[in-house]
């Protein structure tokens, strides 16, 4: 049986990820930095969180994939735009194996921002 280490902040779990997931990782929380910069970086479910007030994403890394949590709510368009990626709970999954949307991924934390910070 593996143990696996604790984890106590993002560039731990950054560090810790599968090299693949790396560069998404740290570009993704680059993106949370920019949009939220009073936001809180913490670990919470042992994955990367950020609150202003309170937690209002997650993103995490998976064997082939880059999830990020709560589902969103937004616009139409965003909505739209989701779309092929929204899992079955209307979290959202971005392969590894396809180029990271990370101008969709921005539009996805500043809507979880308006949506959940305070």
């Amino acid at each position: 049986m593996t143990v696996k280490p604790k984890i106590s902040n993002v560039d731990d779990y950054i560090a810790a990820a599968a090299p693949r997931a790396r560069t998404a990782l740290r570009k993704t929380r680059a993106i949370v930095k920019t949009v939220a910069p009073a936001a809180q970086e913490i670990i919470s479910y042992r994955i990367p969180a950020y609150r202003q007030g309170r937690i209002f994403v997650y993103f995490a890394a998976f064997k082939s994939h880059i999830g990020m949590y709560p589902p969103v709510k937004g616009s139409t368009a965003l909505t739209q735009a989701l779309r092929p990626y929204r899992g079955e709970k209307g979290n959202l999954r971005f392969s590894l194996d396809q180029p990271m949307p990370y101008a969709l991924i921005k539009r996805v934390v500043l809507a979880l921002m308006r949506q959940y910070a305070k």
